[in-house]
Formats: structure tokens, sequence, C-alpha cells
């Protein structure tokens, strides 16, 4: 994957750094594994708008990513790499040995033609799925279970990757994208690797017009609002707005918003780096 810097011809191209698709090479998607993805424009069930600046976009189509992996010991073939609108990361399609199909999240390094397997049994190589018992200390993973048999929860952007540090009895210990430590049951599944597409982050709009097909709508600050509008709205001139909060008067910067007694806390050892 790389990406391209386009020429200064009009002014939407003059910032724009995009991906070149290089490793894409199916133009459409796998029919059985696509259903229709109805859009929201923001709204709730009874059409009252809860969330601001999102509607309009290009339409969509869900593909069905399998992030459970469960047909253990049957050896899949990587069909094709394909892109997905609804995520940062590239999907792979995968021709099962009994003729079943799925799709999967693509990690880097994985090509056409490459056979993939899920299992305790799978080696410890890119794209194959194990539980964390089974993968050797140190490995880089992604696609990661929270709870064994709910389907990969974490790790799922482009370019990410969390490592197995360590096993502690029924646990194992591993490092998040983030940096944070957690404690994860080793029974739960991983793919080995890191997810592909990594110069997702390079990537520069350019226009306006590229957020709006994506469907995010303008979006104005609370600093230039009146102060029936916004906490930090008001003032004579360009006033700085005080203390950076949003709408409802929360903090926006320092404020600790975590639950204390969250359930989840006892299996952090040590928490993301502020």
């Amino acid at each position: 994957m790389a990406v391209r810097k386009l020429k200064p011809t009009t002014p939407g191209q003059r910032h724009k750094v995009i991906g070149t698709f290089e490793e894409i090479t199916a133009r459409v998607p796998e029919k059985s594994l696509v259903v229709g993805k109805k859009a929201s424009g923001g709204r709730n069930n009874t059409g009252k708008m809860t969330v601001r600046y999102v509607g309009g976009g290009h339409k969509r189509k869900y593909r069905i990513i399998d992030f459970k992996r469960t047909k253990d010991g049957i050896p899949a073939t990587v069909k094709s790499i394909e892109y997905d609108p609804n995520r940062s990361a590239r999907i792979a399609l995968l021709y099962y040995a009994d003729g079943a199909k799925a799709y999967m999240l693509a990690p880097q390094g994985l090509e056409v033609g490459q056979t993939v397997m899920s299992g305790a049994e799978a080696a410890p190589e890119v794209g194959n799925s194990l539980p964390l018992a089974n993968i050797p200390v140190g490995t880089v993973i992604h696609n990661l279970e929270l709870r064994p048999g709910q389907g990969a929860k974490m790790v799922r952007s482009a370019g990410v990757f969390a490592q197995l540090v360590s096993r502690e009895g029924t646990y194992a210990v591993v490092k998040m994208p983030s940096g944070e430590m957690r404690k994860i049951l080793t029974t739960c599944r991983a793919t080995i690797g890191t997810v592909g597409n990594s110069d997702h982050a390079l990537e520069k709009s350019g226009k306006a017009g590229r957020s709006r097909w994506l469907g995010r709508r303008p979006h104005n600050r609370g600093v230039v609002m009146n102060p029936v509008d916004h906490p930090m709205g008001g003032g004579e001139g360009r006033a700085s707005g005080g203390h950076p909060r949003s709408r409802t008067g929360l903090y926006a910067k320092g404020l600790k918003t975590r639950a204390p007694k969250k359930h989840s806390s006892k299996y952090i050892i040590e928490r993301r780096k502020k």
C-alpha cells in the first residue's frame, strides 16, 4: 500500500494525498456476503436529531465480516483483496475447502492465493486465527476478542496491532495500540499480523466535498455560537470562550469520564499513555 500526492492543478487537488488502491484485486463485492445499509442522518427512532453534523454521503452496502473465525481446521484460500467503504482497513474474500465463503480483515502481507486457517492447531502465521493460549509470546496480533466466542472487538483499524506480552495462568497480558496493558482470557482468539492499509493515516482529503461523500456535514465550533447555544459562546469580538467544554457543560480537557467502579478496570494493568 502506498499513497500518491496530487499536483496542485485545482484548489481541491492542492493538498490531496490519497491511497493508490494497488493491492485491491476485485471491484465488485461477493453478492452473498452483502446486505443493504440504511443511513440514519443522525436521527433516532422518533426522527429527532440526536447526533449533529451527520447526514448525506454516498450510499453504502455492508460487507458481512467474519470476526469469529470459527471454521476450525478447514483451510481457506484468499480469492481477492477488496475495498470496504465501512472501515479503514481492506478486506479479503476467503473460499473455504468445504465451499463456504467469508470476508476477513486483510492483514499486512496477505496476498491472493495464500491459504489461511483458524483454530488451536493452526500455525502462528499471518492471517491465521488462534486462541491466545496457542500464540507465541511476543507475537504481533490484531482482530482481538474481549470475551471468548464473542467475535473480535478490538484492534481492527488500518495499520494497528497489539502485542502478546506474557501469559499468567488463564490470562494473557496484551499491549494494546494505545499503550494500555490489559489481561485477556487465553481462550479468546486473535489473528496473527498487523492490520493492512497502514498508509491510511497519511491520507488527506484535500477538500470539504470529500467529507460530504463520507456523510460528514459542516461542523461549527462552540466559540462562534451565542451564549444561549453553547457555554463557550458569546462575548465581544473574538472571545476565547473560556474553559473548553461540551454543549452540555462537560469539560473537554482532563475530565475523567470512565466509571470508577467499571467491571473491566481490574483487568487493566497499565493505563494508556496520556
